[in-house]
């Protein structure tokens, strides 16, 4: 089987994949010795991590495809990854899909966001028109060769909209072909299970500490049927915390 294969049966099982993203080779190694049954790239590591930048649109296609042919050669297991707004239009989206899977990544997702994207747990968002958001899924869905690549559909609407705008977003994007629905920053409990309850596809939920949405127990999450638990920073912040402090306890004892 396929490594989009394993991950499409495992995703469509619905049974709360726990996901921790990797921001080079060597942490989507490591992400792999532990267990875990796939790996992501964060946007936010990929642009921290080549261009000491944050997560703000700098990072393009070419460098992100570029980023995610590396990971996905690094280890066995599938690769989700992170491909922002697609890169322009439906058209560009067309593009996107195809690189990224020549890059062998087993699934992405693509969000409604306005070009330059922020990360999703920043305020300030703006998002396209829902149509034009449907229209760049429908093309997404259509540009894959391999119909075991899954397309991730992330709406941003909670934060630029309002939270029922998201809903109407997430089910557009259902009828566009998704195969994964990701509706960024609920807010509260309340939102999280409402999410859960609207939707039959299989549902990612953003795990993000310090941003807006709670850390609910991984148990309660599985509980409402959520498909993949993704853990996008946390390797980056566990690894920029410990660079840190190793060098500053060198720098303090002039040895080590």
């Amino acid at each position: 089987m396929s490594r989009r294969a394993d991950l499409r049966r495992l995703v469509e099982a619905k049974t709360g994949l726990v996901v921790p993203g990797a921001y080079d080779g060597v942490s989507a190694r490591l992400v792999e010795r532990a267990g875990f049954p796939a790996v992501y790239m964060t946007g936010y590591g990929t642009s921290a991590s080549r261009l000491g930048l944050p997560d703000l649109g700098y990072a393009g296609l070419a460098e992100m495809a570029d980023h995610a042919r590396n990971l996905a050669a690094a280890v066995q297991i599938p690769l989700i990854a992170d491909a922002d707004t697609g890169y322009g239009n439906a058209l560009s989206v067309r593009r996107t899909v195809q690189a990224y899977e020549a890059a062998g990544v087993a699934a992405l997702h693509i969000e409604d966001q306005v070009a330059p994207k922020r990360c999703g747990h920043l305020s300030g968002h703006q998002v396209i028109p829902r149509a034009e958001f449907a229209g760049k899924i429908r093309a997404a869905a259509e540009a894959r060769t391999d119909r075991d690549l899954l397309i991730i559909a992330r709406t941003d609407a909670i934060s630029a909209v309002d939270f029922e705008e998201a809903l109407r977003r997430g089910e557009a994007a259902v009828k566009a072909g998704a195969d994964v629905l990701f509706v960024e920053a609920p807010r509260d409990d309340k939102q999280v299970e409402r999410v859960a309850r609207a939707f039959d596809t299989p549902l990612l939920y953003n795990y993000a500490p310090g941003g807006r949405s709670p850390l609910l127990p991984f148990a309660q999450l599985r509980a409402l049927g959520f498909a993949i638990i993704l853990l996008p920073v946390d390797t980056l912040l566990v690894g920029v915390r410990a660079i840190a402090e190793f060098l500053a306890e060198v720098r303090r004892r002039d040895d080590v």
